[in-house]
């Protein structure tokens, strides 16, 4: 064994530095692999987790410091702040899981994922260019730009749980991608104030124009009437996309038909949280208590519309 490989048996005792990253999936405004889904599952679903975790970490600047995750992927002490040096050695590192032996912790936990479902590169890959799109583009003109952004930053995610599962069909993946947008989106609700901390806006130019607000406006410390009416106008976005993709939820049944509720209600709880606030997303992020997120599953199981 390496001198730097996890001392673990499993997925379910990675090494510390790795644990820290798959200690993230807490945060996230849904259930990343509840204890009700199948080990294997609960499995897959965290590695791929760890890995859309760490290159976004990567994408935005979060890795742990000390330089570890530089190290692991062969990147100079020098370069280690460098993204995307970072962004390319990451990616030569996942051309490993399918062909070699890849040198991070997390890498590592992902290929077994990988050999057991058969999952292709394709999604992985839509990730990082996500993340190198981070480094050079920080503006949205549309919502048409800011939903292609979407197809890689968020759809990839819930194409991969359909294929863990074995239940991908093209009508699946239609409906998983209306899901996975509407949650970057409301992600992106969230974090208005800390993505402009890093020169980041994820709304659209053309709607900041429409209700006359400015980048000035988005740096307040509490939201205005202007900024107010915008993100109330994209959470009914994000909203109508959920509703498009609950069907998806239907179209399943037993353990996955409850974590695939987890994703919706967990969007919808959020969009809740942000409305509770008064679309006030700058004094602080709006984040949903457990006991909405409960409510809005159970919302979800009762009315999602059975398919097939």
């Amino acid at each position: 064994m390496r001198p730097d490989a996890p001392t673990r048996g499993s997925l379910g005792t990675p090494d510390a530095h790795a644990r820290a990253t798959l200690g993230k999936a807490a945060d996230e405004n849904f259930p990343v692999a509840p204890f009700f889904v199948p080990r294997a599952w609960r499995e897959g679903l965290m590695a791929v987790y760890g890995y859309a975790r760490l290159v976004d970490d990567i994408g935005d600047g979060d890795l742990a410091p000390g330089g570890r995750d530089a190290a692991f992927l062969g990147v100079a002490p020098e370069r280690a702040d460098d993204r995307l040096a970072l962004l390319d050695a990451f990616e030569a590192d996942l051309r490993r899981v399918f062909d070699g032996t890849p040198r991070h912790p997390l890498l590592r936990d992902l290929q077994p994922v990988v050999d057991r479902h058969r999952l292709t590169p394709e999604p992985f890959l839509g990730l990082i260019e996500a993340n190198r799109q981070d480094q050079t583009k920080s503006r949205y003109a549309t919502y048409e730009e800011l939903l292609a952004y979407c197809e890689l930053s968020a759809n990839p995610v819930g194409r991969l749980v359909l294929s863990l599962t074995g239940t991908s069909t093209p009508e699946r993946v239609r409906r998983s991608d209306d899901i996975c947008t509407a949650l970057q989106i409301v992600e992106h609700l969230q974090d208005v104030a800390e993505d402009l901390g890093r020169d980041r806006i994820y709304l659209p130019a053309e709607d900041m124009e429409r209700f006359r607000v400015s980048e000035s406006d988005l740096a307040a410390p509490r939201a205005g009437a202007s900024v107010r009416s915008l993100v109330a106008f994209e959470a009914e976005r994000a909203r109508d996309l959920l509703n498009e993709g609950t069907p998806l939820v239907g179209s399943v049944r037993g353990r996955l038909r409850l974590l695939l509720a987890g994703f919706v209600g967990g969007g919808r709880a959020a969009l809740g949280a942000v409305a509770a606030a008064g679309f006030d997303v700058l004094s602080s992020p709006p984040k949903a208590a457990k006991p909405r997120l409960l409510r809005e599953v159970g919302a979800v199981l009762r009315t999602a519309p059975r398919e097939g």
